[in-house]
């Protein structure tokens, strides 16, 4: 299998972040399991270039950057912190400037973090339909953390990652399964 690009996203907004560290162990877990280039966007970085415009013909060139590696990515980890029971405004903003059919087809890994164990369905209810309207498919297990999985911004839950190790695993049968359809698919065309 050729080398798969694996593209973490961390929607939070502060620094240190719980998210931030989900979303990295997550990738690093896929890329133990399966070839991979992989990157990291965090929005608290990314912001400057991406809140320059409402669109993306607003956007500069490091704004448009971040859109296409988005794109081109074959794995998306998205991470939210909670805010106000949904994802954080500044994770929809960039996926509001991702051309909507640019993810069809494509596996995303879901994670989240909050400030009690009740937050957890963010996933279910914000995240899943998110990506669901973009055609992507999404991994069935997401990763939440709550308070009690970190000392910081460290990942110390047992629970945390078995759920880590088990959303990688299904992330990777997931690609291999859409690489597997896309050669069969290009064999018969």
């Amino acid at each position: 299998m050729a080398r798969l690009s694996v593209l973490g996203i961390s929607g939070g907004v502060s620094t240190p972040s719980r998210t931030t560290a989900v979303v990295n162990a997550l990738v690093k877990d896929v890329a133990l399991r399966v070839p991979a280039d992989t990157g990291l966007i965090e929005i608290t970085e990314a912001a400057p270039s991406l809140f320059v415009g409402l669109s993306r013909g607003a956007l500069g060139a490091s704004g448009e950057a971040i859109i296409q590696r988005v794109e081109k990515a074959d794995l998306l980890v998205v991470g939210t912190p909670v805010y106000r029971a949904s994802y954080t405004g500044a994770l929809k903003h960039l996926f509001d400037l991702v051309d909507y059919r640019a993810l069809a087809g494509k596996t995303v890994l879901l994670a989240a973090t909050g400030g009690s164990p009740y937050h957890g369905l963010v996933l279910e209810h914000q995240l899943r339909p998110l990506f669901g309207f973009l055609s992507a498919v999404t991994v069935p297990t997401g990763v939440y953390g709550a308070p009690d999985d970190f000392i910081g911004a460290e990942i110390v839950g047992e629970a945390i990652r078995e759920r880590i190790s088990r959303a990688a695993s299904e992330a990777v049968s997931l690609l291999n399964s859409n690489h597997t359809n896309a050669a069969a698919a290009a064999r018969v065309g």
